[in-house]
């Protein structure tokens, strides 16, 4: 059966409109096809206009249906470009190693044409580039940011360029700090951000409170030595819940913690403390440094403590945090980490994240500035050989 070019249809139907009815079929017969053939197009012509003669697969559309099928496949085309540009415009500030391969990494959902076409990418330099092979350079360049991606939300983004690059040298990597910080930025990846927390104990009561005999002096010489103390408050979808902590000022790890849902000595203090005590001996004398919060100064609490008699207390000044300065900034820490950006939670969840915040990461996996970037299990066991 022969087979019309559309031109050769649309031409003889346009000629056919200058014969009467009664010569069309003589007017066919010059042309070469049936008269039947002239009579189809005519009518094709005549109800759907330029979207006749479209071939086999494809559907014949009025005027008025081509231009809403137009209108779809541009908006079609117009979500298409803006995902490529959603997924690839980060890999395009990477340079060109990495844009090459986000492409290669979605040909299969988009054509290599539109990403191209999307990303200004030149048809010519992306097919010189797939020829070449990738330096030793380059590799590196892509393992590291691969690495720095993987530690930086290994630690739920808790982590800047300092820890991250003190990580990777731990992990076996070459690398400065500078390039941390440079490839982060390419990657657009950010610590989460601290914010300042009010001071949830309460100093205006009756209480015998005693002088700071720490002033400041931040260090100890071993375990057992030092610890200071704090609460602070957290929000849950039920009301605050407290958290009271016991830090050793040593190696800075949580001796001791509670979490409570009432502010009273008996669900606060004296249950970290015994912690504490339980946890991690007392070594002949030891300074326990506090707020002056009624937790703290009230005659129950007291009477534990001195019931011990190598304790010695000690209190920071009225009005004057900078003096329990260590457990401020585990407090930043905590929220900034764990709780900023975070839902609400049930009080059941906060306890079960509290736990898991404090005794898997700040305990063992988080690395802390003041311990020269180790985790308090790698200063800890250094600590222990060394006394051997």
């Amino acid at each position: 059966m022969k087979t019309y070019e559309r031109s050769f249809k649309e031409k003889a139907v346009k000629l056919s409109y200058k014969c009467g009815k009664r010569q069309l079929a003589s007017f066919a017969r010059k042309l070469g096809i049936a008269p039947g053939y002239l009579y189809s197009w005519r009518q094709d012509f005549k109800t759907y206009g330029s979207g006749s003669f479209c071939g086999r697969g494809h559907p014949k559309l009025t005027p008025e249906q081509a231009v809403i099928s137009n209108l779809e496949k541009k908006i079609k085309n117009s979500k298409i470009a803006l995902e490529i540009l959603k997924r690839g415009t980060k890999y395009v500030s990477q340079g060109k190693a990495m844009t090459k391969q986000f492409i290669e990494n979605n040909k299969s959902e988009f054509s290599i044409a539109k990403m191209l076409a999307v990303l200004e990418v030149s048809e010519t330099t992306y097919y010189r580039r797939k020829k070449q092979e990738i330096t030793d350079t380059e590799s590196r360049v892509i393992l590291i940011k691969q690495a720095i991606t993987s530690v930086y939300y290994e630690f739920k983004r808790r982590y800047g360029c300092t820890k991250i690059t003190k990580e990777l040298q731990e992990r076996g990597f070459k690398i400065k700090n500078s390039s941390v910080k440079k490839y982060m930025r390419m990657l657009g990846l950010r610590r989460k951000i601290k914010r300042k927390y009010i001071i949830t104990t309460d100093s205006r009561h009756n209480h015998y409170v005693v002088p700071n005999i720490l002033n400041k002096e931040f260090t100890a010489s071993e375990f057992g030595k030092v610890w200071a103390s704090d609460i602070t408050y957290i929000q849950t979808i039920k009301g605050f819940m407290y958290l009271t902590v016991v830090i050793d000022l040593f190696d800075r790890k949580i001796v001791g913690w509670n979490l409570s849902s009432k502010m009273s000595t008996q669900e606060t203090t004296l249950p970290a403390w015994q912690m504490a005590v339980k946890n991690r001996k007392i070594n002949k004398e030891l300074i326990f440094h506090s707020d002056r919060g009624v937790q703290y100064a009230n005659k129950a609490f007291t009477e534990v403590l001195d019931s011990h008699n190598c304790v010695r207390r000690s209190m920071s000044r009225k009005g004057n945090h900078g003096d329990n300065a260590v457990c401020e900034s585990f407090f930043t820490s905590f929220k900034s980490e764990l709780l900023v950006g975070n839902k609400l939670l049930t009080r059941k969840k906060m306890k079960e994240e509290v736990q898991e915040y404090i005794e898997n990461w700040y305990n063992k996996k988080r690395r802390h500035s003041f311990l020269g970037y180790k985790t308090i299990e790698e200063f800890d066991k250094i600590h222990f050989i060394s006394h051997q």
